[in-house]
């Protein structure tokens, strides 16, 4: 695949007017209820499993079965009962704080190789911890195992912060990993080309590095990066029809961000912004920069997103082409309908009624699937009971 075909990136800014139609729905489902209504359908919410520590990423294997990330280290193996096994062999990971075991995502071939990729903050040496990726091969046996697992990627310039490993995975057709890294706390990280941190990175998933990234050479930046200016981006997906890379992350108090991240370019954190710090202080010179993006879209206050899913399957025609974001603050779930890659409204669903929700993924059988972040939280599924 052309890698300029990979991600059709538009540089339009998008601006919020009265021409925007927000869409805020009242909460669908109460504590116990199952089902509910939306403009556009009837939707059961079923537990597909329950228990699960801090679940992060999951991904589908082609049997039906899942692989769940918990946040403390362990992953699950999830079968169509929703009966969990644990996984051996799993990297050690610095648990704490946000960090832990985060995403997981399946290779492209994986039919044939078995592969896995997984992020995860990694300890390294004197209480330091970075966000790293590894590659592995999973077994099914008793119990199921990871083998060679090998890291492909570690994070420059660690620190001791316990906040902001990013880490969403996105695999595409064409042998390329793209993944985030937050600010790991440290705001001004995220302006300097040759910090891993505040960044999309961009590699083969041998580890290698792409001729095409903006900073391959190394002169000029990482060569790993993709894109820089990003405060702590938690989802990423591409619509595999277009390209087109889209991601989703947190702001401060207010200026969470949907984007659509293009080589080489500049997302403005910490000096454009439009939220402000937690304190209520303003956030470097505002909201315009001539040399940084414009976001796609932004939230103020908060809705704290963690999980990007574009919608292309069966189950719900009305919504293929949008994009759903999970929300933790507000436990809910966001639809954004496009119009090609501008945002043009907002529904806000689930609010308040299934938990704080962690990630959002379109099944193969073309349901969505959330993870609920608690203690004791649950894989959920959302499917159509109208006739």
């Amino acid at each position: 695949m052309d890698p300029a075909k990979l991600f059709s990136l538009s540089a339009s800014q998008v601006q919020r007017t009265a021409l925007l139609l927000v869409i805020i729905a009242l909460p669908l489902f109460s504590a116990q209820a199952q089902t509910g209504s939306t403009p556009e359908y009837r939707i059961t919410v079923d537990t597909v499993a329950r228990g699960l520590v801090h679940p992060w990423g999951l991904a589908f294997l082609p049997d039906g079965t899942m692989l769940v990330t918990e946040r403390r280290g362990t992953l699950q193996w999830i079968d169509a009962s929703g009966r969990k096994t644990l996984v051996d062999n799993v990297p050690d990971v610095a648990a704490g704080g946000q960090g832990g075991l985060l995403d997981i995502a399946l290779d492209p071939n994986f039919e044939l190789n078995r592969s896995i990729y997984m992020s995860y903050s990694e300890p390294r040496w004197n209480g330091t911890t970075g966000t790293s990726v590894a590659k592995a091969r999973f077994e099914r046996g008793t119990p199921p195992r990871l083998d060679k697992v090998r890291v492909l990627f570690r994070q420059n310039n660690p620190t001791k912060s316990k906040i902001h490993f990013g880490s969403r995975l996105v695999l595409a057709s064409d042998n390329m990993l793209i993944f985030t890294i937050g600010d790991r706390g440290q705001s001004n990280r995220a302006q300097d080309p040759f910090d891993h941190a505040g960044s999309m990175l961009r590699i083969k998933t041998d580890g290698s590095i792409p001729a095409d990234n903006p900073f391959a050479a190394g002169a000029k930046g990482a060569p790993e990066i993709w894109s820089i200016g990003h405060r702590n981006p938690q989802g990423a997906v591409l619509n595999r029809q277009t390209g087109t890379l889209w991601s989703v992350e947190h702001g401060a108090a207010g200026g969470d961000e949907i984007n659509t991240p293009a080589p080489g370019k500049n997302y403005g954190w910490p000096i454009i912004s439009y939220g402000t710090h937690y304190s209520g202080a303003k956030i470097g010179i505002g909201t315009h920069h001539p040399s940084m993006e414009q976001p796609k879209w932004f939230w103020d206050p908060s809705i704290a997103p963690s999980g990007l899913a574009y919608y292309d399957g069966d189950q719900f025609p009305n919504w293929r082409g949008n994009l759903f974001v999970g929300a933790l603050r507000g436990a809910m779930l966001v639809r954004l309908k496009l119009d090609g890659t501008k945002i043009v409204s907002e529904e806000r669903l689930l609010k308040n009624s299934v938990g704080r929700i962690r990630d959002v993924r379109q099944g193969p059988d073309g349901m969505l699937y959330l993870l609920t972040d608690a203690a004791r939280g649950s894989l959920l599924r959302l499917r159509r009971s109208d006739p």
